[in-house]
């Protein structure tokens, strides 16, 4: 099985298990204790992008789940102002994407162009989420250049794939208006087919981006195509996978009442309210609780729309 493996398709990445390791406690709901094992890595490896990528990935997920809320029926987030955070956010960006370069000099390899390609993503994620969408434009240019670049060197790099795939399907999905912007900004235009393919491609077949993309693929079918039940097929492995987390449990539960089926949105919404406490580790107790507390509000919320 393939769904949270790595395969032949992504042999050009050499991911060490310990980032491996922090990758699966993210994903398992645990963003910051991934953020402690990601900081090991950098100990451990100073020259090495993926870990302040890794830093970068988990602090993203908490940022998400804080601006959570729900708006049209769907739970997402949608908006935020700036954080105080996000200046050390752009900086472990900034760092990833120097140290992949400083490797780039040395020999031109598609890993290190999609390090590099990572590096602008994290950037994208954030600016979107402000509404600077001049300088999200940007970075997700840059990305995209990353990523086009370790394809021509590795054609089977699964997880540039599912990169570009993200690009191509978001930037198909601007409203005519702004597409006639993008032109003028000279940003490359996209293809929404092309890029569920190639993310379809990265949930199969990727090494970093799997359990992501497939999370990010389920939300924006639900979100911009309101195809619900293929959204909810792509989503209900990560469930299987990591029950302890809230985002992926509140997903699901959302996609059943897209479908009309209340009561088995209401298992998924219980489920949230029924997970255990976080551990209160150094560090933790401030944004563990309030993540913790705010899922739960947000499923109360939507068994409250159940009755």
């Amino acid at each position: 099985m393939l769904l949270f493996a790595a395969s032949a398709h992504a042999q050009g990445l050499s991911v060490p298990p310990e980032a491996r390791a922090a990758l699966e406690k993210l994903y398992s709901g645990d963003a910051e204790g991934s953020v402690a094992m990601a900081r090991d890595f950098q100990k451990a490896h100073p020259d090495h992008p993926l870990g302040p990528l890794l830093e970068g990935e988990a602090l993203w997920w908490k940022r998400y789940c804080g601006a959570l809320e729900i708006k049209y029926g769907m739970v997402e987030s949608w908006s935020h102002t700036k954080d105080p955070g996000d200046e050390s956010y752009f900086a472990l960006a900034d760092h990833a994407i120097q140290l992949a370069q400083a490797q780039l000099a040395k020999s031109d390899t598609a890993e290190m162009h999609f390090y590099a390609g990572m590096g602008s993503a994290l950037k994208v994620r954030v600016l979107g989420l402000r509404s600077e969408n001049r300088a999200a434009a940007h970075a997700a240019v840059a990305a995209r250049t990353e990523m086009t670049r370790a394809l021509e060197l590795d054609p089977q790099l699964a997880d540039a794939t599912a990169a570009l795939g993200l690009y191509n399907y978001y930037v198909d999905t601007l409203s005519p208006i702004v597409k006639v912007l993008r032109f003028f900004m000279g940003i490359p235009g996209g293809n929404r087919e092309t890029g569920v393919a190639q993310m379809k491609t990265g949930m199969e077949h990727g090494v970093i981006l799997n359990v992501d993309v497939r999370f990010i693929l389920a939300r924006a079918l639900r979100q911009y195509d309101q195809k619900y039940q293929e959204a909810l097929d792509i989503a209900e492995p990560l469930v299987a996978r990591y029950p302890q987390n809230p985002l992926f449990l509140l997903l699901l539960g959302n996609l059943n009442m897209e479908l009309g089926r209340k009561v088995k949105a209401s298992e998924y919404f219980n489920a949230v309210l029924k997970l255990p406490e976080p551990a209160q580790s150094a560090g933790c107790a401030n944004y563990c609780g309030s993540c913790a507390a705010h899922t739960r509000n947000l499923a109360q919320e939507f068994l409250d729309l159940t009755r």
